[in-house]
């Protein structure tokens, strides 16, 4: 359903940094599509912060509309209370099994930069671990109720732990998901560089929690891993452009040095700049006006941000047409260099196999599958 411009406005002016509230209430009073207002916002994971920008706008917001705000809001806020006890527990097994973790996304970003884990949503856990721990922290989880979701061999490892980055559980008691990495994933394809425990942990902080403590991703590496995570989706959803504003904003003294450094050593050199081009463009985000043009002189990147915004609410999710996919066009020029000499591409991963399961003495044929399998993914986008 195409979405119209007043309800787009009234969005973009709730989530600005820093908010107006004269101008928030001054797009609402055009709105005249209260029920596209609200889809909207929920697509994008919006609502509850749409809800606390809208408090007692009456009556350019009707009360109605208010009272439903506000019962996404607190179903909002119970879930993410619900994942907040779930993750101290959790956190609590593994620290006493030696096993180090590193939460992130989710209700920890919430506490950490929004200072509020029920403002943001929360849908699941996510837990950054050693693979080495992999099978412990299986059992914990096992133990707890949950059940592997992932398509792994039967003694519980992964068929290929180069390709496959994290497990997906569930617990069918209270349906709350837990996913459980030993890497994060670039966008494409996965080259040799270890962005898992070892490259969070060391720069780690603690964020409050429930009145604890947990361990947090440092804002400058949690700057990377939110531009990695939305360029991943193609940034189909406002709330994780908020994101990346809100952490410029909550981090006045972030070390942009560093992070351009980890940049660089990581390949999310363009990832960096198209997540900051978006939060600035879309969300209004500070942004030294050094680093800004650094990153404006990226053709590139100012290309697919721009793309990106102008079908934020048309179209969200589809990438740029061309002869270059989306996913290559993120990547810096020397490994783009290596993704075409490694023919990486035509490796089969676990999609293809979860796309159609075949015996082991028949796996040669995912090289076959493969091109078929990508060829359906983007025609049916």
């Amino acid at each position: 359903m195409q979405a119209d411009c007043e309800s787009c406005e009234l969005l973009l002016r709730a989530i600005a940094q820093p908010a107006n509230a004269e101008q928030i209430q001054r797009a609402a009073v055009k709105v005249r599509d209260w029920d596209s207002v609200l889809r909207l916002a929920h697509e994008h994971r919006v609502s509850s912060m749409l809800f606390s920008r809208l408090a007692n706008m009456v009556p350019a917001v009707p009360l109605i509309v208010q009272n439903r705000l506000r019962a996404e809001y607190d179903s909002n806020m119970f879930h993410n209370l619900a994942n907040a006890v779930e993750l101290l527990a959790v956190l609590k097994v593994l620290e006493h099994e030696m096993i180090p973790a590193m939460p992130f996304k989710g209700v920890v970003l919430g506490a950490s930069i929004y200072h509020d884990p029920t403002t943001r949503p929360a849908g699941d856990l996510d837990l950054l671990i050693h693979y080495r721990h992999l099978k412990p922290a299986m059992a914990i989880l096992l133990e707890r109720g949950y059940e592997l979701k992932t398509l792994a061999r039967a003694d519980g490892i992964p068929f290929d732990p180069n390709y496959t980055y994290e497990y997906r559980f569930e617990r069918k008691t209270d349906g709350m998901i837990l996913e459980l990495g030993w890497r994060l994933e670039l966008a494409q394809p996965k080259f040799k560089r270890d962005l898992g425990l070892d490259w969070v942990w060391p720069s780690r902080r603690t964020t409050m929690l429930a009145g604890a403590e947990v361990p947090d991703m440092s804002p400058e590496i949690t700057l990377l891993v939110l531009c990695l995570h939305g360029g991943k989706h193609a940034w189909s959803r406002l709330i994780w452009i908020c994101d990346v504003a809100q952490l410029l904003a909550s981090s006045p003294g972030l070390d942009w040095k560093e992070v351009v450094h980890e940049a660089k050593k990581s390949g999310l050199c363009r990832t960096l700049a198209l997540g900051v081009l978006l939060a600035h463009q879309v969300a209004g985000a500070t942004v030294p006006p050094t680093v800004l043009r650094r990153f404006e002189a990226d053709t590139t990147a100012r290309n697919l941000a721009q793309h990106f915004q102008q079908n934020l609410f048309a179209a969200p999710g589809i990438t740029p047409m061309g002869r270059i996919p989306y996913t290559v066009q993120l990547l810096d020029f020397r490994d783009q260099v290596r993704w075409l000499l490694s023919f990486d591409f035509l490796r089969p991963n676990e999609r293809d196999r979860a796309a159609l399961q075949l015996p082991k003495p028949l796996h040669a044929l995912y090289y076959l599958i493969r091109p078929f399998r990508i060829f359906w993914d983007r025609s049916a986008r």
